[in-house]
Parts: C-alpha cells; sequence; structure tokens
C-alpha cells in the first residue's frame, strides 16, 4: 500500500545531507533509500523533488513516499474473526487465538492469520502484504505485531518486547534463567532440543503461583530462538501444561498453555511508545 510519511526538519539536521537524516536519523535502509530514489516522487522537499545529496534546512517538510507494496500481498483472503488491538497505517496488532498458525504452509493453506489480515486489510482497501514482525507457534496464542509497509517491518525487527504467561507441570517459586543452546537435531522434523551445538538461547521467569503440581510463570525472552519457551522447560522436566510435542496431553486445555500477553515497542513512524495487553484464551483462563 502507498505511504506518504511526513518529517518537519530539527536543528539536529540542520545542513546535513538527505541521505545522512534518512539513514542516521530515520533508519532507512540502503535498498529502500535507492527505491526511494527511483521514484519521481520518491523524496520531495517543501514539496519539490530533491536528492539524497542535497542538504536539508530547518523546519523543512521532508516527504518520503514510500513505494506500493500490494504486488506482494497475500492472494488468499479469508474472512475469520480478529481480535484487534491495535491499528493504523503502519501497523496492525492483533490478539492470535491458539487454534490458527501465523503463515500459511502446506498444512495450513487459507485459514492462517496472514489470511485472515488479508480479508480484514483487503475490506478496507489496504491490499497490503503480510508481515508480522516475529511470530507465534500454532497452539501458542497472544500478541502478534504486523507492519503494513516494508519500512515499518524493518525498523521493529528484533525491537518489540514481549512478555509470556505459560503454565509448566512443575513447581517453581520466587524468579530464575535458564541459559541452554537450543538444537535442531532434524532438519526435516521441527522439534528441538538443548544440546551444546546449538544456538544460546535465554529465558527469564518469575513464578506467579503454583497449585502444588503445577506453576503459572511469567516469561521474558533474552533471545528468540524457535520453541525457545517449550523446550527449556521441557529441559528442566517441567513441559508446558497441553504441550503434546514436549510433553503429554491435558484433558483441560487443546494446546500448550504459552500466552503472549504484553508488548512493548516505539511506532516506527511516529515515535511514540506503544504498550498493549491481551488477555488469554479461555480455555487458559479456566486452567490458570
Amino acid at each position: 500500500m502507498p505511504r506518504k510519511i511526513e518529517y518537519v526538519i530539527t536543528d539536529e539536521f540542520n545542513n546535513k545531507k538527505v541521505l545522512d537524516f534518512l539513514k542516521r536519523g530515520q533508519g532507512y535502509s540502503h535498498r529502500m533509500i535507492t527505491k526511494l530514489k527511483n521514484k519521481p516522487d520518491g523524496i520531495m522537499c517543501n514539496g519539490e523533488h530533491i536528492r539524497t545529496v542535497d542538504l536539508l534546512h530547518t523546519g523543512d517538510t521532508l516527504t518520503v513516499n514510500l513505494p506500493d507494496d500490494s504486488e506482494d500481498s497475500i492472494t488468499v483472503a479469508t474472512e475469520m474473526p480478529l481480535d484487534i488491538l491495535y491499528e493504523d497505517d503502519d501497523l496492525i496488532v492483533v490478539n492470535k487465538p491458539p487454534t490458527i498458525a501465523v503463515h500459511e504452509s502446506h498444512n495450513h493453506v487459507g485459514d492462517a492469520l496472514s489470511n485472515a489480515l488479508a480479508y480484514h486489510l483487503k475490506s478496507e482497501g489496504k491490499p497490503c502484504a503480510f508481515r508480522a514482525v516475529g511470530r507465534l507457534d500454532k497452539g501458542t496464542s497472544g500478541i502478534v505485531v504486523c507492519a503494513l509497509n516494508k519500512y515499518c517491518a524493518a525498523k521493529l525487527s528484533g525491537k518489540v518486547y514481549k512478555e509470556y504467561l505459560a503454565v509448566a507441570s512443575g513447581v517453581f517459586e520466587g524468579e530464575g534463567t535458564i541459559d541452554a543452546p537450543i538444537y535442531r537435531p532434524d532438519p526435516i522434523i521441527t522439534k528441538r532440543i538443548v544440546d551444546g551445538r546449538g544456538e544460546r538461547a535465554v529465558t527469564h521467569w518469575t513464578a506467579v503461583r503454583n497449585n502444588g503440581v503445577q506453576t503459572l510463570l511469567r516469561i521474558k525472552l533474552e533471545t528468540g530462538r524457535t520453541h525457545q519457551i517449550r523446550v527449556h522447560f521441557a529441559y528442566l522436566g517441567a513441559p508446558l501444561v497441553g504441550d503434546t510435542m514436549y510433553g503429554t496431553p491435558d484433558g483441560r486445555i487443546t494446546h500448550q498453555a504459552l500466552h503472549c500477553c504484553y508488548c512493548k515497542f516505539t511506532h516506527p513512524v511516529t515515535g511514540e511508545t506503544v504498550e498493549l495487553n491481551a488477555e488469554p484464551p479461555v480455555d487458559f483462563e479456566k486452567l490458570i
């Protein structure tokens, strides 16, 4: 979707090149700047075309017209209910149910979050590509942040802070850290293990309460490995309740008891801090 972003130049970038402002001041990539330069109206200053080597002055209005990326949009749009936590011209944040995957795959065609968002955005006249900033496993519920253009996706990458709720099948008290490398022994199989050949993975946990058998935990990730929370607690001998890949089924819940409940990030365009909370699904709430 085409997106026009306007910046008012401050004293910090007075007599600085446009290139310096875009790269150092706003975090545009070299590739994106090249695309903007190739558009007649890609970069404008006070309504006139400007080159990246030209100088800016305090009070100038620099306009960036991001390229239309609708050619990358999802072709399969499926009407599905969405719990939208936040939406504007640059981002959409949803509370994903545990029953759907984030992306389409050979096992999930037309029934993923990407398909539901495609339908929602197209109904608003926004044929945008699906760009999830981070992902959640199928079976994990909670907050998924999606960028509506490549610039916002790149600027948010690795910069969305999240916290999770989980129920582990063991008794934990106080708080602690799991620092154990995660490895994928078979490239065909999704399942991971803790193994010295893997990549470093660090999970911080705080016990909220326990019933003598299971513990509700609040979790913060220092790294973001695939299945990290699930693998780490299985490694401790306390797999998440309902996690059939790393533990055993539980009749009270049809998926792993893992929910992304909170996120915080700096809006890539406005610079404002965005904080969002998401309620767990009903079966998770009954479990705890």
